[in-house]
């Protein structure tokens, strides 16, 4: 079936039919008309602090180098040489003064110029040869990265709305207390529907859901608008409780929500749970204060950039999600636990308490994605109706055909 006709016929309200979860076809048409729409968050710069420190980032297919330049800017080429196209960074990460390709050792500059071809004809020109550059911005510590070919989209235009929620948390003064990778096998759809809906957290989050309260998870365990006006109704004199304190101590509050055709962004600060002052096990916190916060007023910040990273801050760490699609059929969700910079391991923070709340919760999600895109694979799947607790995720599948089909 044509894909126009494949997008005409999914129901409003439903999950997808099969071939968004498995095509190939359909997954090159993501390449080409979703990705390049939206600017990634990527990782911390403060994983790169001295010129030539770079790592390696695999998404969609790709491989591209990250690295901080001699003049201090970052910068983000394609892993691929000028030459015959070989890949040019082999290791993960590391240190190097220049790029140089294994193969026939062709030198780039770390701005990606090409500074050495042996015995090439006379005519050649070496400028004409960089390295093809990925679109990249660094905002308050955070790297992102955009896969347009052309022109990218307005970075600030994307990034303004988030600034109230992000400004408390002085990101640009954190660095990387630790980070995992989740490969999951599925594809990224099911990945960000699982992700935006938390209908399913009572069954298989319960340290999550013991974490946080429990009608907080009812009316915004999503984000805003992920729940019922109920639920909502139901939060409200706990919210408004939260707000005054918060309030009180000249902490920001508030919410905001773009979630439809044309954007899915949402950020909001919610409180974790009467009596928590930061996402952990048992409510203490598990570091010292980041950014403008006077004194731990119990809540989190959530932020979506879009549906590929999410960050959601406590006072005292914050943590970013990113969900990386790599096929039709394979994932990854890694995440990326931060902290103050002048924080000493040992004596400020302990990491197992730091990632027990996102660590446990992602490993779980990963069985129950898994389990679930077996079950689409099956001859007998057929999209279901979505609750009135997946209202996000019903969204974002809304957003994704508009994607796909413009």
């Amino acid at each position: 079936m044509h894909l126009d006709q494949l997008i005409s016929k999914q129901r409003p309200g439903f999950t997808l039919d099969q071939e968004f979860y498995c095509s190939d076809t359909i997954f090159e048409e993501e390449i080409q008309k979703v990705f390049p729409n939206h600017w990634m968050p990527l990782d911390h710069a403060s994983r790169i602090p001295n010129a030539g420190d770079y790592f390696l980032v695999s998404i969609v297919g790709e491989s591209i180098i990250v690295v901080r330049g001699k003049d201090g800017d970052i910068h983000a080429h394609y892993n691929v040489c000028r030459h015959r196209g070989s890949k040019v960074c082999i290791e993960q990460e590391g240190n190097v003064s220049r790029l140089t390709c294994p193969y026939h050792a062709w030198t780039y500059a770390l701005d990606g110029k090409l500074v050495a071809a042996r015995l090439m004809h006379e005519d050649f020109k070496k400028e004409d040869y960089g390295l093809k550059p990925c679109h990249l911005r660094v905002h308050d510590g955070l790297i992102f990265i955009n896969l347009s070919s052309g022109e990218a989209p307005d970075f600030d235009e994307m990034v303004a709305p988030l600034l109230p929620f992000l400004d408390m948390h002085g990101l640009d003064k954190a660095k990387i207390a630790h980070r995992e990778v989740y490969p999951t096998d599925a594809n990224w759809k099911l990945v960000l529907d699982n992700f935006f809906e938390c209908y399913h957290c009572a069954p298989s989050h319960p340290e999550y859901s013991r974490v946080h309260s429990a009608a907080k998870l009812m009316a915004f365990g999503a984000g805003p608008d992920s729940g019922t006006e109920g639920a909502m109704k139901d939060f409200e004199p706990e919210m408004k409780e939260w707000q005054a304190s918060a309030q009180a101590l000249g902490h920001f509050t508030g919410s905001h929500a773009a979630r439809g055709v044309g954007s899915f962004q949402g950020a909001m600060r919610a409180p974790i749970k009467r009596g928590s002052l930061s996402e952990t096990k048992d409510g203490t916190p598990v570091s010292t204060l980041m950014g403008k916060f006077k004194d731990f007023d119990g809540g989190q910040t959530a932020v979506s950039f879009n549906p590929f990273g999410t960050m959601l801050m406590s006072n005292d760490f914050a943590v970013l999600l990113r969900f990386i699609p790599h096929s039709a059929t394979k994932s990854d969700m890694e995440v990326i636990w931060m902290v103050n910079a002048d924080a000493e391991e040992g004596r400020d923070y302990d990491v197992e308490k730091l990632i027990w709340v996102w660590d446990v919760t992602t490993k779980q999600d990963k069985d129950i994605i898994e389990w679930n895109r077996a079950g689409v694979m099956s001859r007998h799947y057929e999209p279901g109706p979505y609750s009135t607790q997946e209202a996000a995720s019903a969204k974002l599948i809304e957003w994704y055909l508009s994607q796909l089909a413009a």
